[in-house]
């Protein structure tokens, strides 16, 4: 079984910055994509940026030139440093990882999800 524990988050005011990391754990064989989600009140889950085994990056257009994901591989931790916050930033960000885990079999875990709120 996989966990992801996610920390960070809160509330800053516009054009501040913030810092998400999700540690994961249990039995990986190995990890494909590490990646960050949002949902804001009466929206959809949408990407906001991921990165995979390749060291490939993708993000959200809403968010390029603002948000950086980085990985450290030893740790199986993500990192999302989010610059010049807007409020429409404003959302419950979700750590998501995709691999395989020591049975070999696929796994696409979630984490609990951080409150990153953004004041006008």
């Amino acid at each position: 079984q996989v966990h992801l524990v996610e920390s960070g988050g809160g509330l800053v005011q516009a054009g501040g910055s913030l810092s998400l990391s999700c540690e994961v754990s249990g039995s990986i064989y190995s990890i494909v994509a590490m990646g960050w989600y949002r949902q804001a009140p009466g929206k959809q889950r949408e990407l906001v940026a991921i990165t995979t085994s390749g060291h490939s990056t993708d993000y959200a257009d809403s968010v390029k030139g603002r948000f950086t994901i980085s990985r450290d591989n030893g740790a199986n931790t993500v990192y999302l440093q989010m610059n010049r916050l807007k409020p429409e930033d404003t959302a419950v960000y979700y750590c998501n990882t995709k691999g395989y885990g020591g049975d070999r079999k696929p796994f696409d875990a979630w984490g609990q999800g951080t409150l990153v709120t953004v004041s006008s």
